[in-house]
C-alpha cells in the first residue's frame, strides 16, 4: 500500500467535505415501535399492483417497512384516518396491524417494501374475513 503525499491528502480531504456538504438527508419516518423483536433478515421485495385493485383488509407477520416508487395508493391501518401515499412516501406497518385500505388509485402502484424478519421466519399474510 502506497502513502499519499500530503498534497493528496489535503485533496481529498477537501473533496470528502465537498461531497458532505453537497449530500442531504431528509428523515422520511422516525417509528417508535411498540414492540421489538431480534431481527435477524431483512427480505426487500418489489410490489406492482395494477391501477383500481384494492388489497383488501390484510395483517402481516413481521413488521414492514415501505416506500411508493410509482403511482398513489389509498392506505389506512384500521381505526386511523385514510391517507394518500405517493412517490416518495413511506409507510410502516406494525406486525399485526390491520391494514384496512392499501388500494392503487387510478395509475399502477410500484413500491418497495422490506419485511423486518426473525429467525427462520418467512413473510405471510393473512386476509382476514371481517
Amino acid at each position: 500500500m502506497q502513502a499519499r503525499s500530503h498534497g493528496e491528502s489535503e485533496h481529498l480531504a477537501r473533496r470528502l467535505s465537498d461531497v458532505t456538504e453537497a449530500v442531504t438527508r431528509t428523515v422520511l419516518a422516525d417509528v417508535v415501535l411498540a414492540v421489538t423483536t431480534n431481527v435477524e433478515h431483512i427480505e426487500t421485495r418489489r410490489i406492482r399492483i395494477p391501477a383500481g385493485v384494492a388489497a383488501g383488509l390484510h395483517i402481516h407477520n413481521c413488521p414492514v417497512v415501505g416506500s411508493i416508487v410509482e403511482g398513489s395508493v389509498a392506505y389506512q391501518i384500521e381505526g386511523e384516518s385514510e391517507v394518500v401515499l405517493r412517490p416518495g412516501d413511506v409507510f410502516y406497518e406494525a406486525e399485526g396491524a390491520r391494514i384496512a385500505r392499501f388500494d392503487a388509485l387510478d395509475a399502477d402502484v410500484t413500491f418497495v417494501a422490506h419485511f423486518l424478519l426473525t429467525a427462520g421466519q418467512r413473510p405471510e399474510i393473512e386476509f382476514p374475513a371481517d
